[in-house]
């Protein structure tokens, strides 16, 4: 019987450590792909032109390909984005996990469900048809679709993977942080704010990860959004993110066009992973304090 149990937690084990080496195995394909397509355009166009540049008109007859307005564009956009949807999803958190009544909780979190499961695409509709007009008119600009639509339409985006992450973390605290605070004296309110949201840092943390990675990542919404034009950005001119530069131009991208595309996707993919190695670096020094 010992014997059987031993096997199949080896077997068990093994899967686990095959499954682990396949997600390895993928990461590292996707970077020695984005490095070998990406750096022969780089090479040519010269690191400082491409990064630095601030005109991409890649379909000209003497093409440039700076690429300096997508960067900045996509870091105001994700930016702002976390910027709005941080807050609101951290406090929604706070009331589904400590305040709510159990009817509205159930009703809230299926809302908080469904709009995980929206398209893109939706999103993006939406957007264009209520958005972008309503933009237009308030501010009394020439084009709604512009920086400012791809701020609103992705912070609402990157809500769902905040809410339902912090409010994981949130009722996971021990009650006897709550109890022990609410018996010196702390009002329910406090003990939310200075206790259980404290003691779920981590979790609030990855869950503020996730909607970095959504809000960067994103591109069909983006791009119905904002304009699509390779514009230094500005919060009512439309503008181009990284991800929507390498959508829109790789159907009929050739040569340089195409290889400058990838090393877009390549400085992306470098700009997500040095995202989330300093948020890791910066959870890690927290904990050992």
């Amino acid at each position: 019987m010992q014997k059987q149990q031993r096997l199949a937690e080896t077997i068990i084990h093994g899967v686990f450590l095959l499954l682990g080496l396949v997600t390895v195995g993928c990461v590292l394909l996707i970077t020695v792909y984005l490095v070998l397509s990406g750096i022969p355009a780089i090479r040519q166009i010269g690191l400082v032109d491409f990064l630095l540049g601030d005109t991409w008109e890649s379909t000209a007859a003497e093409p440039s390909f700076g690429i300096l307005p997508f960067i900045l564009t996509s870091v105001y956009g994700t930016a702002g984005a976390i910027l709005f949807g941080v807050p609101v999803g951290f406090l929604a958190a706070v009331y589904l996990a400590k305040l709510a009544p159990p009817r509205v909780k159930a009703v809230v979190e299926s809302a908080v469900s469904l709009l995980a499961g929206i398209p893109s695409v939706v999103y993006g509709l939406v957007g264009m048809l209520v958005l972008v007009p309503g933009i237009r008119r308030l501010f009394h600009v020439p084009d709604g679709a512009s920086l400012l639509s791809a701020i609103v339409v992705l912070a609402i985006m990157i809500l769902p993977s905040i809410i339902k992450v912090s409010v994981t973390a949130l009722e996971a605290v021990p009650s006897e942080y709550e109890d022990a605070s609410l018996a010196l004296g702390a009002t329910s309110i406090e003990t939310y704010f200075r206790v259980s949201a404290p003691a779920a840092k981590s979790g609030i943390a990855a869950a503020v990860v996730l909607g970095v990675g959504r809000a960067i990542g994103e591109a069909m919404a983006v791009m119905m959004v904002s304009g699509n034009v390779p514009n230094m950005p500005s919060l009512f001119q439309s503008v181009r993110f990284l991800t929507t530069a390498v959508a829109s131009e790789m159907a009929y991208s050739s040569g340089l066009q195409r290889q400058a595309l990838f090393s877009i996707a390549l400085v992306l993919y470098l700009f997500i992973l040095l995202i989330n190695a300093a948020l890791n670096f910066f959870l890690k020094r927290d904990k050992e304090r």
